[in-house]
C-alpha cells in the first residue's frame, strides 16, 4: 500500500507539473517527506492524505486506488 500512495502522490504532482519543494510548500510537508512517501519508506496517516490530496487539488480516495 505504501508503494500504491507513494506512486499515485508522484503522478498527482506530475500531472500538475509541481516540483516536490512546490507540493511542500502547499502541503507544510518538508520536500524530504514528499521523497521518502513517494518511494514507498513512509506510512502516512489519513491527516497526511487530506493534507497533501488537497495540495495537489485530487480527491483523497484516489492516492488509495490500486495502480493499473
Amino acid at each position: 500500500m505504501r508503494k500504491t500512495v507513494g506512486i499515485n502522490v508522484r503522478n498527482a504532482r506530475l500531472r500538475r507539473d509541481l516540483s516536490q519543494g512546490e507540493v511542500a510548500e502547499k502541503s507544510g510537508f518538508s520536500q524530504q517527506y514528499l521523497s521518502e512517501l513517494e518511494n514507498g519508506k513512509r506510512n502516512p496517516t489519513i491527516i497526511t492524505l487530506f493534507e497533501i490530496a488537497e495540495a495537489l487539488h485530487v480527491e483523497v480516495h484516489s492516492l488509495l486506488l490500486p495502480i493499473k
